[in-house]
């Protein structure tokens, strides 16, 4: 039986075209609200919970390939063809290697804010203070929001991460997000083991936050090799969080993109 990942359907006309929607790490299918909202007035729109995220599945070992297998069992549960596939940093990971591995399923392709690449472990930090929470003294959001200041000092990071704690039945609090799965298998997230031989030749627009790191002029060849036809995007003026800091700007950018490929 093949993954089931924890999604929403917004389903606004039978003849539209399907976009999905993928969070980035420590996510959750709520973080693309922005993009959701506008896309879904004219388009259908997945969003879903990654594999060790939000509400879907923990897994012995998170893997892109197992969330290509989740992606691609989601479209044929919903009989659908194929799909325009937007994801943001790790969910941009997963959009690209689902294009690569099950070309047929992905009408275009928009990733914001990461590259195909692998990326030293640079999320040490934020593991070490999800850690550092006591879970078991927590009695609201705010009690481990100060715990986590000791080694988070961003408000907005704390903010995110905080989102996806939660109390279960029993009421105590735990995180959506499986923390020691997800660190054991940081190389799998990391990293980007492009399938061999394989391109996707279909429209890919790739979203670079301004001031961001993540995408950089030496990832050029390797986004060329792998999706030929790939256009870039500068969104001025913000970080990571792009969509979050000018949502506008990138709804604007991701519509055009998906308007495009439709005509194209």
């Amino acid at each position: 039986m093949s993954l089931q990942l924890h999604h929403q359907v917004f389903k606004q006309d039978k003849d539209a075209p399907w976009v999905v929607l993928i969070h980035g790490l420590f996510g959750n299918l709520d973080n693309l609200t922005v993009l959701r909202k506008p896309l879904a007035e004219q388009y259908n729109v997945i969003t879903i919970d990654l594999p060790d995220h939000g509400e879907s599945p923990h897994v012995d070992a998170f893997s892109l390939s197992l969330c290509v297998e989740g992606i691609s069992a989601l479209l044929d549960t919903y009989d659908i063809a194929a799909a325009h596939i937007v994801g943001h940093s790790l969910g941009g990971k997963a959009a690209m290697m689902t294009a690569l591995m099950k070309p047929e399923k992905v009408l275009s392709l928009v990733v914001l804010d990461i590259s195909p690449v692998n990326y030293p472990p640079h999320h040490q930090t934020i593991f070490a203070a999800l850690k550092h929470v006591d879970l078991s003294v927590v009695t609201s959001r705010k009690d481990a929001d100060q715990q986590l200041q000791a080694g988070i000092q961003e408000a907005g990071v704390r903010q995110f991460l905080l989102k996806s704690l939660y109390q279960n039945d029993a009421g105590d609090w735990q995180w959506r997000f499986n923390l020691t799965g997800l660190e054991s298998n940081y190389t799998n997230i990391s990293r980007f083991e492009a399938p061999a031989g394989r391109q996707y030749s279909g429209n890919v627009t790739f979203i670079k936050g301004g001031n961001s790191d993540y995408i950089k002029r030496e990832h050029q060849a390797d986004i060329a090799a792998l999706f030929p036809n790939a256009k870039a995007r500068i969104v001025e003026g913000t970080g990571h969080w792009l969509h979050a800091e000018k949502p506008q700007v990138v709804v604007n950018l991701v519509s055009r993109a998906l308007q495009s490929a439709n005509q194209g």
